[in-house]
């Protein structure tokens, strides 16, 4: 698996040599402003997106709930024996 960089500074010798080089003569790229969300679409997300999960269980049978919970916690914890198919 690819190692997962935790700064946004480059690692590798090259890497950092070569920004040492455009910072020191200017030509670094600048940072880009960040980008403005429409706050429009940010309130109908939350009102909508809220709602989602909730509508989403009372359309599903307490039986399907059951079986979706137990698949859920037999990925999360790797236990493959409580799943209903194993029973």
């Amino acid at each position: 698996m690819a190692e997962k960089r935790t700064s946004r500074h480059p690692k590798d010798f090259n890497e950092v040599a070569f920004s040492v080089v455009q910072i020191a003569t200017g030509e670094a790229p600048k940072p880009e402003p960040p980008k403005v969300k429409n706050p429009v679409a940010v309130t109908l997300g939350k009102m909508v997106g809220a709602s989602g999960g909730q509508k989403r269980a009372n359309n599903l049978s307490p039986e399907r709930r059951k079986e979706i919970a137990q698949k859920a916690a037999a990925k999360r914890w790797g236990s493959a024996q409580s799943t209903p198919e194993n029973k």
